[in-house]
């Protein structure tokens, strides 16, 4: 046995005061009244014997008590086999707070709430003097921890530590006195096995791992529109994928989609465990301003990511250019408000007009000179559309083979006899179900006359053909280039080539090819754990910011100011580490609103998957063999034996039973012997 305190064997000592009190009763005489002295010498001596006897035991067990209630200020406790030496009074505690957390456990309580009564047994076993460091937080003593412990516990999602978080992996390699204890339930989509490399090699580490009943949890993945251009007062399709990162089916889960402060849907789905389910909802943007919407689930116990968060943005006037010896697509764009058209010469273009384009048509210019062709190359790179008119002629041939090659379109072959124009061919009916007619045609006739061309290029590169000719080569093809696109058509717009321009195709296609050119940087919704993100912001910003710290991100009454920089209209902002609460934040300037994002949890915090104990130990492997796992049935009980195999048996409980028990004695031996002497006078 060994004490932790022995300085307070000093009192000891004390067991000298019921001695002194007892040798002063001694020498105290008596006087007894008897009516009859004849039997005085015997009665005497009886007496003096059993009272001297129930003296000695009383006196017996006030020692005993005096010396078990020092015993018990020393905190004696038995050494266990597997330590030499009580361990430090420094504890570590770190308790996922996080949204899974929310799960219920083996005995219906969350297991949030089972972390904070494990960490308070843990904390019953440590000295009333231990210091305790729980979640970057120092209590002075267990006290003040419990409460903080509570605290904890009611702030599941909201400070959600998950554990691919640089601040998880601190706490993990730091070398901090005393042991580490972690209670949580050890998602595998958020503890990486790559995480197990950070833990500390020296020092205590304790695992408890806390397991949940078998529940289901379904989640909005993700909110996407099938056309970036969205109109106001038009229907748009909104597609919604839901899922199930639970262990069990969930079956007609309600849900409710509102957008701005009206319900625009309501129904009830069903997800398999670990699957995917789509459903789309079609609702309808009532002015030009930015929507604010959000679709709620309605499932339990886990209702952290019962809230998705999204928006919609109006589009904005779809910006084009066209380059050519004359204006020929004008007619078709300049009257429609949706669209913000622009002309230009090919030796005299304005290039910041281009730089701003979402749609460039460079139609039969005669020739490409190395800063148009620059100036192209960059409008895909930002995620622009080009599309190229070919003229018809040869001489322009080298310069745009140049211009094919710098775009990432290689292998095309020119078609053009000098003395003879190319043979005319039908263009083919449009497919409806090619993506790019999308809610263009209605019902189709039978027999429609199609536009007749001349096709003078054709590409050996596999592309996309939107408009087929007769002998199955494309007419207008598409390409991906950089993050943007490239349509070409085969024959020039020239009516000694084609009767394409005066076809009732042309309108249509040209609407098209403005429309899927749009591109808006600013996503429906956000996740809190996205590095950075990209918006568009207008030119004006752009000339004026000169500021590191101009745009905000305001969240209620928090604010953050995120790393930026702004580039060719394009503002980078690098997502703030202490972003950790879903919802709507403004991105503010100089006080005014610029737009709203929407944020969320990340997926991976609803995946319910967890690592069993088994698991843990073999991810864990003999690399670290200062880390220990604990078993996972009853939390309290096995963090009481595992600080009994660690530190020793404390024998302070039945030190103070020891002290209650002779106190009691002494009691009971008080009263009968109070009681004999009054039945004895009462006889006499």
């Amino acid at each position: 046995m060994q004490l932790l305190y022995p300085g307070f064997l000093w009192g000891l000592f004390g067991i000298s005061i019921p001695v002194f009190i007892h040798l002063l009763q001694l020498r105290r005489p008596q006087r007894v009244l008897f009516s009859n002295t004849g039997f005085i010498q015997e009665i005497e001596l009886t007496t003096t014997r059993r009272r001297r006897i129930e003296e000695l035991v009383i006196l017996l067990t006030r020692v005993v008590a005096i010396a078990f209630l020092v015993l018990l200020f020393c905190q004696p406790f038995i050494l266990s086999k597997a330590s030499n030496k009580p361990t430090s009074n420094e504890v570590n505690m770190l308790l996922d707070n996080s949204g899974s957390m929310q799960a219920l456990g083996q005995s219906d309580t969350p297991l949030n709430q089972e972390a904070v009564v494990s960490a308070q047994a843990l904390g019953k076993s440590y000295v009333s003097t231990a210091r305790f460091t729980l979640l970057g937080q120092r209590p002075a003593n267990m006290q003040q921890a419990a409460f903080l412990l509570t605290a904890v516990s009611r702030q599941v999602g909201v400070t959600a530590q998950g554990w691919g978080r640089a601040e998880v992996r601190t706490v993990l390699q730091e070398e901090a006195q005393g042991p580490l204890y972690i209670f949580s339930d050890f998602q595998k989509s958020e503890m990486r096995p790559q995480l197990i490399q950070h833990i500390k090699t020296a020092g205590e580490v304790v695992l408890v791992p806390l397991m949940a009943k078998p529940t289901a949890n379904i989640f909005v993945d993700s909110v996407w529109l099938n056309d970036a251009f969205v109109r106001a007062r038009a229907n748009v399709t909104l597609h919604i994928r839901f899922r199930n990162g639970g262990s069990i089916p969930l079956v007609n889960c309600p849900v409710k989609v509102i957008l701005g402060k009206q319900q625009v849907a309501a129904f009830q789905i069903s997800v398999v465990a670990g699957q995917n389910t789509e459903t789309t909802v079609q609702v309808q943007l009532v002015d030009d301003k930015l929507a604010l919407g959000k679709v709620v689930t309605q499932d339990t116990p886990i209702t952290f990511d019962n809230t998705y968060y999204f928006t919609l943005q109006p589009a904005s006037a779809i910006r084009i250019l066209e380059i050519g010896p004359e204006p020929m697509t004008k007619a078709a764009y300049a009257n429609e408000p949706l669209f913000t058209y622009s002309y230009a010469k090919p030796q005299a273009v304005d290039y910041g007009v281009l730089r701003r384009a979402n749609l460039v048509i460079l139609r039969e210019a005669p020739q490409v000179n190395a800063g148009l062709r620059a100036a192209l190359v960059e409008v895909t790179r930002r995620g622009g559309s080009v599309v190229i008119v070919p003229p018809g002629s040869i001489a322009a041939h080298a310069a745009y083979n140049e211009l094919f090659q710098a775009l990432g379109i290689a292998g095309e072959q020119w078609q053009h006899d000098p003395n003879a124009l190319p043979v005319r061919q039908e263009v083919l009916m449009p497919n409806a179900r090619n993506p790019f007619f999308k809610d263009v045609f209605g019902v189709q006739p039978q027999q429609v006359a199609m536009p007749q061309v001349a096709p003078i290029v054709r590409l050996q590169r596999a592309g996309t053909n939107i408009l087929q000719l007769r002998d199955g080569d494309g007419f207008l093809t598409e390409f991906p280039s950089r993050t943007g696109h490239v349509y070409i058509f085969a024959a020039p717009f020239s009516t000694d080539y084609s009767d394409f321009a005066t076809h009732a195709l042309f309108v249509p296609v040209l609407y098209r090819l403005a429309i899927v050119s749009y591109r808006t940087d600013q996503l429906p919704a956000y996740r809190l754990t996205d590095p950075a993100l990209t918006l568009p912001v207008p030119n004006e910003d752009e000339r004026t910011t000169n500021e590191q710290a101009s745009y905000r991100l305001v969240h209620d009454s928090a604010t953050y100011i995120p790393i930026q920089r702004v580039q060719a209209e394009q503002l980078h902002l690098d997502v703030p580490t202490g972003l950790r609460t879903p919802g709507f934040y403004e991105l503010r300037r100089q006080g005014k609103v610029v737009t709203t994002l929407a944020f969320n949890s990340a997926k991976g915090e609803s995946e319910l998957g967890v690592y069993s104990v088994a698991e843990l130990r073999q991810l864990i492997g003999p690399n670290h063999p200062n880390v220990r796992v604990l078993e996972n049935s009853e939390q309290p009980a096995t963090i009481a034996r595992y600080r009994a195999e660690q530190t020793g048996q404390p024998l302070w409980r039945y030190c103070l039973l020891a002290v209650l028990a002779c106190l009691l004695a002494e009691g009971i031996l008080l009263r009968v012997g109070q009681q004999r002497t009054a039945a004895r006078l009462a006889v006499n």
